[in-house]
């Protein structure tokens, strides 16, 4: 990381890590959550998580990963329940009506997580993998609901290696829509190696 991350002074902020697959991101904020639970005494009761990251192995290869495959405390938390299987729309397409397929089904799932916790907010909202609900979801009504929480901490992709030829202007549309959370995220951090 190319910025140390100081726990304590992300708490009544808003923290955004960003970065190529493999540089942590996943495991940061499953840190972050351990910190809340462990250093700061908050209650799992008043952290929301939304873990719309793939589990992915390819090729043995592990990418990312689940939140609760870094942090067991995680699971005290409030979980939102996601009403499907996320599936990584590149890896899981072989043209472009597959990957179309795959954003939209993870779109309907993301989307329907998000408004429940809108109805029910916490004062702490994690988000695993955001860029998943970017790919179609509203960057104006995801930037709203990280604004209206006192502590945020999420994570997206933002890179080049996850690729393929017929998923160009997903990849473009997705580096876009993270820029604009990076512009108006006070505390946005590139991870790298």
């Amino acid at each position: 990381m190319k910025k140390e991350i100081d726990f304590k002074k992300a708490i009544g902020q808003h923290t955004l890590l960003y970065g190529e697959i493999n540089t942590g991101k996943t495991y940061y904020t499953a840190q972050f959550i351990d910190y809340l639970l462990k250093s700061e005494y908050i209650s799992p009761a008043d952290i929301s998580v939304l873990d719309f990251a793939p589990a992915l192995n390819i090729n043995n290869i592990k990418f990312g990963g689940k939140i609760k495959d870094f942090s067991k405390m995680s699971l005290k938390c409030k979980y939102l329940p996601l009403e499907g299987e996320i599936i990584p729309p590149r890896f899981n397409a072989r043209d472009r009506k597959e990957l179309f397929e795959n954003v939209c089904h993870n779109y309907k799932i993301a989307t329907k997580s998000l408004q429940l916790f809108n109805e029910n907010p916490t004062n702490f909202l994690i988000i695993n993998d955001l860029s998943i609900y970017l790919h179609l979801g509203n960057k104006n009504y995801l930037l709203q609901t990280i604004i209206n929480v006192n502590t945020f901490f999420g994570n997206s992709y933002y890179g080049t290696k996850i690729k393929s030829s017929f998923s160009k202007l997903l990849s473009l549309k997705e580096r876009k829509r993270v820029e604009f959370l990076i512009n108006h995220i006070q505390n946005s951090i590139l991870t790298s190696k």
